[in-house]
């Protein structure tokens, strides 16, 4: 078995590493910017209030037409809860309709 020196770590499973003086800095910067420009939402502008609140989504309505584009979506997001917390809720709410989603989730 050989092994081979790869240098320092800067990208690992949508995690970037960054080194400083002050220690170790890990981001998914890219990995968002990687997932935006798939989804084609990456010139879209940030917004303070990102779900409307009391919003009841049912499973009535529309069938989407690529429900395993929905899907991988909401994987991702998911995945990226594990750095931004603060998303868990909102993906968490879009997960509850990867089964029968329709074009208003």
């Amino acid at each position: 078995m050989v092994l081979k020196d790869l240098g320092m770590l800067k990208y690992f499973l949508g995690v970037e590493v960054n080194r400083s003086i002050r220690g170790i800095f890990l981001s998914q910067k890219k990995y968002v910017l990687d997932l935006l420009t798939e989804i084609g939402k990456l010139g879209a502008k940030p917004c303070s209030v990102s779900m409307i609140s009391n919003s009841q989504l049912t499973k009535d309505g529309e069938l989407f037409k690529d429900p395993e584009k929905y899907r991988r979506l909401v994987g991702k997001l998911n995945y990226l809860t594990v750095i931004c917390p603060d998303i868990a809720y909102f993906v968490s709410v879009v997960s509850q309709f990867m089964t029968s989603l329709t074009v208003h989730h």
